[in-house]
């Protein structure tokens, strides 16, 4: 059992374009520190082949999340340049391969997070705004049949998101009570608040800020934090135009063409 050889298998899958079996099998049962080796390995190659790194996302916040994949903690991994989408504009759905989306909210930090015991309060002292979000999850495992090691070593099953256009301070805002509702055309699909989201988005961040600091890579000043579903994610095909509205942040938008692979 290696983390050679989970690299490996992640990396055969995102350049084969086909989904592996899961990598538990090759790792220590539950090591969540092996699994972030792994994940840590992907995304220094990406950086030593040019990609950027542009801030971090948290997975597994929602407890809706957590039951829909069998899972009891929440995770981080790293967001790239190329994973940035601009609001509204199509997306090539064969870019992916098993694509889910989720409505979040995102921090736009204007300051590093390293402080000795970072909270809500540090967060909210660090962020210069907040503005609504999609993230477009994916898997790089069959049938997305992950345990906690599977999603960590494929970077929290990172895949694209979009930022909306309506930067908001973070002023008066009661991200808590901040009410989301994501719609497939006319059809809501997800609902649910920032209370969703480890019961507070700032104490997601914070929990972030921490772990990235203790790991030796704190969150920096211009880095964007995706903080963690407000609802349930939802399976994406072609063709689907999503819309989500966040109480206080407004719409950020996906449209998705192409056919999967």
């Amino acid at each position: 059992m290696t983390a050679t050889e989970a690299y490996l298998r992640l990396a055969s899958a995102r350049a084969g374009h086909r989904p592996c079996p899961p990598v538990r099998d090759l790792l220590p049962v539950g090591d969540v520190t092996a699994a972030y080796a792994v994940q840590s390995t992907w995304v220094s190659e990406r950086v030593a082949t040019g990609s950027v790194v542009v801030g971090r996302k948290i997975g597994l916040t929602n407890p809706a999340v957590r039951k829909q994949l069998g899972v009891d903690q929440p995770d981080f991994g790293f967001l790239l340049d190329d994973m940035v989408c601009p609001d509204g504009v199509p997306v090539d759905i064969t870019r992916l391969l098993q694509p889910k989306i989720e409505a979040e909210i995102a921090f736009v930090l204007a300051h590093d997070l390293i402080d000795d015991v970072i909270g809500p309060v540090e967060v909210a002292a660090a962020t210069g705004h907040v503005v609504a979000a999609l993230e477009v999850v994916d898997s790089r495992i069959a049938g997305w049949d992950i345990g906690i090691v599977d999603t960590v070593a494929d970077n929290a099953s990172s895949g694209l998101f979009v930022l909306g256009p309506d930067p908001v301070p973070l002023d008066g805002l009661d991200l808590v009570s901040c009410a989301m509702t994501m719609s497939r055309g006319d059809e809501i699909v997800s609902k649910g608040t920032g209370a969703d989201c480890l019961g507070d988005p700032l104490l997601a961040v914070a929990w972030l800020a921490t772990t990235a600091r203790d790991r030796g890579r704190p969150l920096r000043a211009g880095e964007v934090v995706l903080s963690g579903a407000l609802g349930p994610m939802v399976p994406v095909a072609p063709g689907d135009h999503f819309r989500a509205h966040i109480g206080g942040l407004g719409d950020v938008a996906a449209l998705f063409t192409g056919g999967l692979s």
